[in-house]
């Protein structure tokens, strides 16, 4: 659909989204209002009511009673229940982060890849497999699929020095994620990357992230289970936090 067939509503969407997108507008940023697109924009209040309303719903802006609508801040979280830059969680702990990309290609889609992302087999999708190692031990192997169309330059980029997560963070705000976590037995490839026992089992995220309505992005994420854990608090909204820091008497804790 071109842009001039589209609704108003979602091409005022759509140039919000992109002037975040390209970083015109940062999170806590101010955007215009509903006045401010009615007379800027020669749109219909119900027009630019329907469009802020519906940015908002999809978490790409916030808005404040009495002060006006904010870029709503979209970076990633060290969470089990949100999506993390492993290399942000690496150096909270105090670490070192580094990365070895073993495969960055193009290749078209088939099986579960084509299905996880709902394109049609033999679409064009990037490959990322990549090692992060904290402090020079191997601690996670991603296999990544990118849908070639959102990330256009990601065979451009150098992921020894920027994580696949930040740099695709980066090229549109994260607008939907879904993930699975698995204990299974990896096979000799994964253990073979990882530096794991054969007896040893990992921990596998299956992952997948949405921008502008549609899946971009589908990873499994390998992990040795003797080296990594998964930990987050969690606080239904409107109600107060009880924990006074973060997830540390339960890691005290073993088994």
């Amino acid at each position: 659909m071109s842009a001039a067939s589209k609704p108003m509503y979602q091409q005022l969407k759509d140039l919000i989204i992109g002037r975040i997108s390209a970083g015109e507008l940062r999170p806590s940023d101010r955007v215009p209002s509903e006045n401010e697109l009615v007379e800027a924009m020669n749109v219909s209040r119900m027009t630019a009511n329907r469009a802020l309303r519906e940015l908002t719903d999809e978490g790409y802006v916030r808005r404040v009673a009495g002060r006006g609508t904010f870029v709503a801040d979209l970076r990633a979280g060290s969470h089990v229940l949100e999506v993390h830059n492993i290399a942000d969680e690496i150096e909270r702990r105090g670490h070192s982060h580094s990365s070895v990309v073993i495969r960055q290609s193009l290749q078209h889609a088939r099986g579960e890849v084509a299905k996880a992302l709902h394109i049609e087999q033999g679409s064009d999708v990037f490959h990322l497999l990549l090692v992060h190692r904290e402090n020079g031990t191997p601690i996670q192997l991603e296999d990544r699929h990118v849908l070639a169309g959102f990330a256009p330059d990601c065979m451009e980029q150098d992921f020894t020095t920027v994580t696949p997560s930040a740099y695709l963070t980066a090229i549109s705000p994260l607008q939907e994620a879904e993930q699975v976590v698995r204990a299974v037995m990896p096979n000799a490839a994964v253990r073979s990357h990882l530096q794991m026992r054969d007896d040893e089992p990992s921990l596998v995220v299956l992952r997948r992230t949405w921008a502008h309505g549609a899946p971009v992005t589908f990873a499994r994420l390998h992990h040795p289970g003797s080296r990594y854990e998964l930990a987050g608090h969690y606080t239904p909204p409107g109600t107060p936090k009880s924990a006074t820091g973060t997830v540390v008497e339960l890691e005290k804790l073993r088994q």
